[in-house]
C-alpha cells in the first residue's frame, strides 16, 4: 500500500496471478474475486484478468457466460522471464548481476553456485 491507502502498481495483478497460481484448475473471475476478498468489485477483478490475457499472461477458455483463466507459465518460469527481461539490452549487464548476487543470502547463492556447476536434481 502507497502512503494514500492505494496498492502499489501491480500489486493487484500479482495478488491474481498468486490465486491462479495456487489454483488447481482455471478460475472465472467471480472464484478470483472471492479468492482475493478485501471487498476488491467484480469489475476490478474482471478488469484485470483481461489486461492479463491481453498481455498473454494468462489464458482464458469459456466457461458459460464468462470465462475461466489460468497462467499461461508456472510461477518459476514468469520470475525467470522477468529476471531475464530485466538483463535485456543492458550496457551494465555485469554491474546488475554483481548487485543481484550481492543481495542473495547465502543459502540461495549455494544454490545458485550449484546450478551453475551443473549439480541440478
Amino acid at each position: 500500500m502507497t502512503k494514500d491507502g492505494r496498492r502499489a502498481p501491480g500489486s493487484l495483478e500479482a495478488e491474481v496471478m498468486g490465486v491462479l497460481w495456487s489454483a488447481q484448475r482455471p478460475l472465472t473471475a467471480t472464484e478470483v474475486q472471492q479468492a482475493l476478498g478485501g471487498g476488491l468489485a467484480y469489475n476490478t477483478v474482471q478488469t484485470i484478468l483481461i489486461r492479463l490475457h491481453e498481455k498473454d499472461v494468462l489464458r482464458r477458455q469459456r466457461a458459460g457466460r464468462s470465462h475461466a483463466y489460468w497462467p499461461a507459465e508456472d510461477a518459476a518460469t514468469a520470475a525467470a522471464s522477468r529476471m531475464r527481461a530485466a538483463l535485456s539490452n543492458r550496457p551494465d549487464r555485469h554491474a546488475v548481476l554483481r548487485q543481484f548476487v550481492a543481495s542473495l543470502d547465502e543459502a540461495d547463492a549455494a544454490e545458485l553456485r550449484r546450478l551453475l556447476a551443473g549439480l541440478d536434481d
